[in-house]
């Protein structure tokens, strides 16, 4: 990677970082503090508290894409960045549940994943996107990690309204470098938009994408509603679960690597990307049919890898089948991976109130092999036409 493309590689993985670890930092611990709260006995309403960022974002992805590609990504962003951080600000100041799902629900409406994804691919070149692509989802994935060991101490040390004003600190960050650190883009190589809205949804090409990114998170939510009541049957205490999850995502991310990097060498994509399908379903099977904590780790390493390889492939193959519209694709794109999300938790927990923890896994696997047979026609860069 050039210069340039380091810089805007990390400092826009460092804007996803520090907004993700404040988000995930009140996820292990939010569930319990609701109780002392008025309300907070009521499953329901804890959950829309937690649901509603998700939801909202779901509502604004394809708009504020749309807009970044009409009006450039900087200022997007940090208009974004400042409404996440007003709603950490809203949270922080009422200890009472229904202001805390009005300060949510502020700080799901600065959806930027999509214009900041987008912002990345202009920086980018393509045959260095994925690995860019790779340390945004990096930065995700270790925030998840690190949130899990931190969360707990936080929460005792400065409770669940310091935790939001940490969580405005950190936006304050992400402001910062959006504004200050984020190179500016070559105008020269600017890509005008000229796209239909109908044209990007209805592509081929995106399409597949976006059905896999449904699946991708749909699975995963449900595979983290079910894991760790195994893994705690399998005698590692809820504490320590990170113990696991870490090594797993760091080893997950030295395997990942190679395999990225020479797919894009190659300019052959598509073996890889079938390959990181075809670990995420393995590991549910395994899932299903082992009860040891060896075994599941093993497992769950086996998912990371294939995880990894997916988070990083996806948005870098969405910007550049379009290339004309690259907000606009990534909006629909992360539109569609919230909407797996809630669907995850929706029928994961349905399915596992219902049919059991190995159903779970067993319909999981299902999908992913369903996503398998559509990934199969997908074709090879080198053979884009548009």
């Amino acid at each position: 990677m050039e210069k340039t493309e380091l810089r805007s590689a990390l400092s826009l993985a460092g804007i996803f970082a520090l907004r993700m670890l404040g988000l995930f930092l009140i996820l292990p611990v939010f569930s319990m503090h609701a109780k002392g709260l008025s309300g907070g006995d009521q499953a329901t309403l804890v959950g829309l508290a937690l649901g509603i960022y998700g939801f909202v974002q779901a509502c604004l992805h394809i708009p504020l894409g749309m807009l970044s590609d009409r009006y450039g990504r900087r200022p997007i962003v940090v208009i974004g960045l400042i409404l996440f951080v007003l709603g950490a600000f809203v949270a922080a100041s009422h200890d009472d549940l229904v202001w805390i799902t009005v300060g949510r629900a502020i700080q799901g409406a600065g959806a930027v994943s999509a214009a900041v994804t987008a912002w990345l691919a202009d920086l980018t070149r393509e045959e260095t996107r994925t690995r860019a692509m790779a340390m945004v989802g990096g930065s995700i994935a270790l925030t998840f990690a690190l949130s899990l060991v931190l969360a707990s101490p936080l929460h005792e040390s400065i409770g669940l309204d310091g935790m939001f004003y940490l969580m405005a600190v950190l936006g304050i960050g992400a402001i910062l470098i959006a504004l200050f650190i984020v190179p500016e883009q070559d105008k020269a190589s600017q890509t005008p938009f000229t796209a239909k809205f109908s044209e990007v949804f209805f592509n081929k090409d995106l399409f597949r994408l976006n059905v896999g990114v449904l699946v991708l998170h749909a699975v995963q939510i449900a595979l983290f509603l079910t894991l760790p009541r195994l893994l705690v049957k399998a005698d590692l205490p809820l504490v320590a679960h990170w113990h696991l999850y870490l090594p797993a995502v760091l080893i997950s991310f030295v395997c990942m690597a190679p395999i990225i990097m020479v797919s894009e060498r190659r300019k052959r994509m598509k073996p890889a990307f079938l390959f990181g399908i075809a670990s995420m379903m393995v590991a549910q099977l395994m899932m299903a049919s082992l009860d040891s904590l060896s075994g599941l780790a093993l497992a769950v390493l086996t998912y990371f890898i294939g995880f990894n390889i997916l988070e990083a492939m996806q948005p870098s193959l969405v910007s550049r089948w379009a290339s004309n519209a690259k907000g606009t694709a990534l909006g629909i794109y992360n539109t569609t991976q919230s909407a797996g999300l809630f669907l995850g938790g929706l029928l994961g927990g349905w399915i596992l109130q219902n049919m059991g923890e190995a159903a779970v896994f067993y319909i999981g696997a299902a999908l992913i092999f369903s996503w398998l047979i559509i990934a199969l026609t997908m074709r090879e860069l080198s053979e884009k036409t548009a």
